[in-house]
């Protein structure tokens, strides 16, 4: 896909990743809606950045748990460029074990609307304008929690609510590839430890132990956490470069789900 004239959707791109896969799309010549909620702190700075790209872009504060909002959000992004070519499905809550300890009910709800509900919305809205584009791409972000649930290392990272909700993206992305196609394409990348994600800059990872981020580092077959230019880099290829990809899933976790197990030498055997 050329991105030049394109008109893209990014969700949760007020900060973090989502702000720069926003800004990487930017550059590739589309113009941006952009929503927010919560994280206000952080809006100034954001409209500077964008300002600064010298990008068409309408920033909006929503609510997208509540379909009335999605819905107001997508007649104003129509009103404005007319289009709707790209879908960056990143909007998430994420309550850390260490953080949150055990579940309330609100967290729990909160977690399962944000995380999942909401991605429908938007989606169920988005759809018909993807479709018109004629040439149309759906992004997913979720996260390893789907594979790993509340286990090992990262029993002090990723929650049961959390964890559901992911295994149900992937469920979502299936579907949609199949309610899309052949015009518009949907994949899903899934996330592990990320920069302000699961992983560094973040709250959670702050209330670890040395001992304890090292364990989660050490599971990782690569030894680091990921940045945010890798999640960038793998958005921009789902966009641009995967032309004949739908309905799958690709996992960026650095080995994460591969447990940092080595290979032992070849024995030399009795026969």
């Amino acid at each position: 896909m050329d991105l030049e004239g394109k008109a893209a959707l990014v969700l949760g791109s007020i900060k973090g990743i989502g702000k720069a896969i926003a800004l990487d799309l930017a550059a590739a010549g589309a113009d941006l809606v952009l929503t927010y909620y919560d994280w206000q702190e952080h809006l100034e700075r954001a409209r500077a950045d964008f300002e600064a790209a010298g990008c068409r872009y309408l920033m909006l504060e929503a609510d997208l748990r509540d379909k009335s909002q999605v819905q107001a959000l997508m007649d104003k992004a129509m009103a404005r460029f007319g289009r709707l070519d790209v879908l960056i499905n990143n909007i998430e809550r994420g309550g850390w074990p260490v953080v949150h300890g055990a579940y309330t009910t609100e967290q729990w709800d909160l977690e399962l609307a944000t995380t999942l509900r909401a991605k429908q919305w938007v989606f169920q809205a988005a759809l018909p304008h993807l479709k018109a584009s004629g040439e149309a791409v759906v992004v997913n972000l979720s996260s390893i929690a789907a594979l790993v649930g509340r286990s090992g290392p990262a029993s002090l990272v990723f929650n049961e609510g959390y964890a559901a909700a992911n295994r149900g993206v992937g469920l979502l992305t299936e579907t949609w590839a199949r309610l899309g196609a052949p015009r518009v394409r949907v994949n899903e990348l899934m996330l592990g430890l990320v920069e302000t994600r699961h992983g560094p800059d973040t709250r959670g990872w702050g209330l670890l132990t040395e001992q304890q981020r090292q364990a989660l580092v050490d599971h990782t077959l690569l030894g680091r956490t990921g940045r945010i230019q890798d999640v960038v880099k793998a958005v921009r290829f789902l966009v641009q470069d995967a032309g004949f990809m739908t309905g799958a899933v690709v996992r960026l976790d650095g080995g994460y789900i591969l447990g940092g197990e080595k290979v032992a030498p070849m024995p030399q055997g009795v026969v």
